[in-house]
């Protein structure tokens, strides 16, 4: 085997690895400026309340789907139509703001 094609082979394997160590290293740079933008977003913003009663109603309608989900279907339409009339009264409440 040729010399040349020795020292080929080596620099391509060398090559290879160091490529490999840099996408990963990368990989974690990316990461990791994501993570620290992510806290300084809400170290300055915070959690604001309007947005944590947003979750509440959110979670709070979730759970009354799950419960008509899970529920005997022969009261189904009478919460639907209670469901319904919740958000309609949200709504008309949004709107007289």
């Amino acid at each position: 085997m040729h010399p040349l094609t020795i020292i080929f082979g080596f620099i391509l394997a060398v090559t290879i690895v160091a490529f490999g160590f840099g996408l990963v290293m990368h990989k974690r740079q990316i990461a990791y400026k994501e993570r620290k933008n992510a806290l300084d977003r809400e170290a300055k913003y915070g959690a604001s309340p309007a947005s944590a009663d947003k979750h509440r109603e959110l979670e709070e309608r979730v759970r009354v789907l799950e419960r008509i989900a899970t529920d005997n279907k022969v009261d189904l339409a009478m919460q639907i139509e209670a469901l319904r009339d919740v958000q309609e009264l949200d709504r008309l409440e949004q709107n007289a703001r």
